[in-house]
């Protein structure tokens, strides 16, 4: 299983990196394109859908190596063992937010089966907002996973300082 996930967890770094090189060429080419008079009408459409996967896969792979934002001025000034309370108590949100996501995320899905593209008017809509809850699925299992480790490592293990914080406030 954990050769799966990683199996997944390459792809989705591999299909991230190239769909943003892809958005950026297509959203610079449509601007050149444009400017000479010769829109690419199915320029924003593609666009529009590599942003959102680039969203949400991106979101995970920030969320599975610790590079979220994170502000933290007061919890790095708590011991570390309320601090590794508030981190499974922060997962844990994020995960029933993640969950509710999912189920609004597939209804949408569904929703949006029969819209196609202005552009590129045979292609469902569904192909963008599919990525939330996939994407949404995946920082889940991401957040599962961490809650987990959190739990089997206790908080002699957690590292500290994760987001930043000076070593003289801790």
């Amino acid at each position: 299983m954990k050769k799966f996930y990683q199996y997944i967890c390459n792809a989705e770094m591999h299909i991230a990196k190239w769909a943003l090189a892809l958005l950026t060429g297509m959203v610079i080419a449509a601007a050149v394109m444009r400017s000479f008079g010769k829109p690419i009408v199915w320029a924003i459409d593609t666009a529009t859908f590599l942003f959102a996967w680039c969203v949400f896969l991106g979101g995970d792979i920030a969320m599975r190596n610790d590079r979220l934002v994170c502000i933290d001025v007061l919890t790095c000034r708590l011991p570390k063992k309320i601090q590794h309370y508030l981190k499974i108590a922060n997962y844990s949100i994020i995960a029933v937010f993640l969950s509710s996501l999912i189920f609004y995320g597939v209804k949408l899905a569904y929703a949006t089966r029969l819209r196609t593209f202005q552009g590129i008017p045979d292609v469902s809509y569904t192909w963008v907002t599919i990525s939330v809850p996939i994407g949404c699925s995946l920082m889940l299992i991401t957040a599962l996973l961490k809650i987990r480790s959190l739990l089997k490592n206790g908080y002699e293990n957690t590292p500290e300082a994760e987001c930043g914080c000076p070593k003289e406030l801790m």
